[in-house]
């Protein structure tokens, strides 16, 4: 018997076989499958696809080509895998609703965000997007490593150039052998602004770049409920932030309303969410639904949820919000390939590990174009010897028997290079032309210019890190856009101001401290000296002592007589019946015990362009930026800075243009221009506004303007109306003139408005009367008159507050 083979058998333990072989399949999987490079932010499939049709030459601005031909191309050179993965992979690059940015430029059938899938790759064509060839902009000047592909016939990249932080930006997701990524993809304006921050300063906090990149931006828009998790995730590299639909309430035919879907949540197959909205209509789970459609087109996502007359919009909203995935979550896990092995990272240091490929791309870069431009310098050098030294060179060339006999008598005679000869012999004779000459001159000119360039460029680390930051705002410039998803405070979460109609209210708040909201047609319209409705309730010595109009949307700031402010929003002051003394503020605010609210005043939007300014009793009058109030904490923040026995009156809104006018108790008044104030820090102290008299206090502060009237009230319930033309303009600190004749009959000024004919007046009394009347029954009269009853008045009640009510054609913050 023949010997077949001489074999040495190896006996291996199994478990120890088993546990090599799966380590090795899980490191492969790892690292050549799954996960991204931190560099680029890629898995080798979507670089062997990109690098492909950079091979083909498949750029932006040429022809499409089909999808196929692509396929075929990255498979048979670069990743001998299946095709329908390799088609799968570049039909997400495509797709808008699947990448922020998208990669590949595809014209066809892509497929949709109901799940539909993509036409197969013979019906598709593609091309490599604008911003994906800056990825692999300066590739074929050696900025990066090279390995043999499958077959060793051909080199591929080890990694892109990428000139933008392609992993941030486009996020990724990928599931290992005992770990997963799932990277959120960013706005590319925001993270670049971070990485500049970043460049310029090195030791930078996740904190401090969170100030430029604020939480994930995903391309299907919608919010996010919350930053806290955001700021987890972007410190530990790991966290669960929550997703939550667009959605809006309109009013529709018959008095009913509707729920206006227009972004859903990232990842989140439109076709299968509204199949589980009619699930829960059928099922009975969310009630008062009568319709559900699917209104989407080319614009974009808009799905229609009809409810019933008698139902509550926002009730079925939140059912919504609950059972299906118009509210769903996104897991964060910031893990990525560095140096070949898997870590999971924080957003400073994802940050840096590209800034630190970016530089060594831009050294690799230079050294090339430097060696270039010194090789084509040295053989411009050896040019212009030989055209300094013409008849010479010509005469050698023609003397001699050979090409190598000429090369090597060049060499001789002129002490020039074997590459400068070469360059020599293979000059066409056009070169030799007065205008081919110059044309030498320049070119050397510009080579050593850009070697002085460069040499600088690689000698400087500070010229390395301004050249990165250059690039960087110069593709934030040609590709930069606005961001898509919305962050907003997760306590807000049941309460969404795009969930909450749009309506003025009467806000009443009682001296005890209760507050209420309800509509302004809760009151109706009456006469001049009426006997008014009830609008509040009060107990015992309890008074209405604040009152005014406000819309849903808007701000309240509530500043106390101490010289704090507090805000919060209108609608999440409760809404409560006429009859109702409305919810403690306490309830509301986390207002000390020994603090009263003295004053209150809505607001839009905290901006730079508008100023508060306040008064106090003693006549002091202060103006700060309005942008300086725009982020109370919970316990309030410092408004002013109060004298010992004086307290907040009033604060209105000014465009730093203004003219004010003061009123106090005893019927005096000054109007002064708002540029005599200065405006100062929050926490300032303010200055003078009029000269009081004894025992007289400032009540009542107001904007100036020519087009309305100022309308004053006294406690026994007297007014009139004056026009603010008759109150001289004077400076600052004065005594001011007489506004209206104080005697004891008619009480003394508890308040003034400045109000219009087509304007109405809402009157209050202690005991939660209300009266509201036009402002045209009353008439206009001299500055110093005694004035008219406006409301008929107990004996032992009294005006305490007045505010007018503003049509619907004028907004509440006509100071704004």
């Amino acid at each position: 018997m023949v010997e077949k083979q001489k074999e040495k058998i190896i006996p291996v333990n199994i478990e120890d076989e088993m546990q090599k072989s799966y380590l090795d399949y899980a490191m492969s999987v790892i690292v050549g499958r799954a996960l991204p490079d931190v560099r680029d932010g890629l898995k080798p499939v979507h670089r062997r696809i990109l690098y492909a049709m950079y091979d083909m030459g498949m750029f932006h601005n040429k022809p499409y080509k089909k999808s196929a031909r692509i396929v075929g191309d990255c498979l048979g050179k670069y990743h001998p895998h299946g095709d329908a993965a390799v088609y799968d992979t570049m039909v997400r690059l495509v797709q808008e609703f699947a990448s922020r940015y998208p990669l590949v430029d595809g014209q066809g059938n892509w497929g949709s965000i109901d799940g539909d899938a993509a036409a197969a790759m013979r019906y598709t064509e593609a091309r490599l997007a604008s911003l994906s060839e800056e990825m692999l902009r300066d590739i074929e000047k050696e900025t990066v490593d090279f390995m043999l592909n499958f077959d060793e016939s051909l080199k591929e990249p080890v990694v892109l150039p990428c000139s933008f932080p392609n992993l941030l930006v486009n996020g990724s997701s990928g599931i290992a052998v005992g770990m997963a990524c799932n990277i959120p993809p960013h706005n590319l304006s925001e993270v670049i602004d971070g990485l500049v921050y970043l460049i310029e300063n090195p030791a930078a906090k996740v904190e401090e770049l969170m100030l430029h990149v604020p939480g994930p931006d995903f391309p299907t828009g919608a919010f996010i409920l919350g930053n806290q998790a955001i700021k987890t995730a972007y410190r530990t590299g790991r966290g669960i932030i929550k997703l939550r639909a667009r959605a809006n309430i309109e009013k529709i035919k018959g008095g009913k309303e509707s729920i206006v879907i227009t972004e859903i949540p990232f990842q989140v197959n439109k076709a299968s969410l509204i199949e589980s909205i009619a699930g829960l209509i059928r099922a009975g789970r969310v009630e008062g639904i009568n319709n559900l459609r699917d209104e989407s087109d080319k614009d974009g996502i808009r799905i229609v949820v009809e409810l019933k007359r008698d139902a509550e919009a926002q009730i079925a909203l939140n059912q919504l919000y609950k059972h299906t995935q118009l509210q769903s979550t996104f897991g964060i896990i910031l893990l990525a390939l560095v140096h070949g092995q898997p870590r999971v990272l924080n957003l400073s240091q994802m940050m840096q590990h590209f800034l630190d490929h970016r530089r060594m791309v831009l050294v690799r870069r230079s050294q090339f174009e430097l060696q270039v431009a010194e090789k084509r310098a040295h053989i411009l050098e050896g040019l212009k010897i030989a055209l300094k030294n013409l008849d010479a060179v010509i005469k050698t060339i023609r003397g001699a028997s050979s090409p190598e006999d000429a090369r090597g008598k060049l060499m001789i005679n002129f002490k020039l290079s074997l590459i400068q000869t070469q360059a020599i012999l293979d000059m066409r004779l056009q070169r030799l032309t007065r205008l081919e000459r110059d044309k030498i001159d320049a070119e050397y000119l510009e080579v050593i210019k850009n070697i002085e360039r460069l040499q600088a460029i690689l000698g400087s680390e500070k010229k390395v890190w301004e050249l990165i930051k250059e690039e960087l705002l110069g593709i934030k410039k040609k590709y930069g856009d606005s961001r898509r998803t919305q962050i907003v405070e997760e306590e807000e979460e049941l309460a969404l101001e795009d969930l909450i109609a749009e309506e003025d209210m009467v806000i009443t708040m009682s001296h005890t401290g209760y507050i209420k909201r309800l509509p302004v047609s809760t009151y109706r319209r009456q006469a001049r000296g009426g006997k008014g409705v009830t609008g509040a309730g009060t107990k015992g010595e309890d008074f209405i002592e604040h009152f005014f109009i406000a819309s849903t949307h808007d701000y309240i700031l509530f500043f106390t007589g101490g010289g704090r402010v507090y805000w919060v929003k209108v609608y999440e002051i409760p809404q409560a019946g006429r009859l109702s003394k409305g919810k403690a503020i306490v309830n509301l605010l986390n207002i000390g015990s020994q603090e009263s609210i003295s004053a209150t005043i809505p607001v839009r939007k905290f901006d730079s362009q508008h100023f508060l300014v306040m008064a106090t009793e003693k006549g002091i009058i202060k103006k700060t930026n309005l942008e300086a109030y725009g982020h109370p904490r919970k316990g309030g923040i410092a408004a002013i800075k109060i004298d010992s026995g004086d307290k907040v009156v009033n604060v209105i809104l000014t465009n730093g243009k203004e003219q004010i006018l003061l009123a106090t108790r005893q019927g005096k008044a000054i109007r002064f221009s708002e540029k005599d104030v200065r405006a100062i820090s929050r926490t300032a102290r303010g200055v003078k506004g009029i000269k009081l008299g004894k025992d007289d206090k400032v009540v009542g502060m107001k904007i100036a303007r020519e087009e309305a009237s100022l309308l004053t009230v006294t406690n026994r319930g007297y007014g009139k109306r004056s026009k603010f033309g008759d109150y001289r303009l004077q400076s600052r600190g004065g005594s001011g003139v007489i506004n209206i004749k104080a005697i004891e009959r008619k009480g003394f000024v508890i308040g003034v408005e400045s109000v219009q004919n087509e304007d109405e007046v809402m009157i209050i009394s202690s005991h939660g009367m209300i009266i509201r009347i036009p402002i045209k029954a009353i008439r206009v009269m001299g500055r110093s008159t005694q004035g008219v009853r406006l409301i008929s008045l107990k004996a032992d009640d009294q005006v305490r507050a007045i505010a007018p009510v503003v049509s619907e054609e004028k907004s509440i913050n006509a100071e704004l």
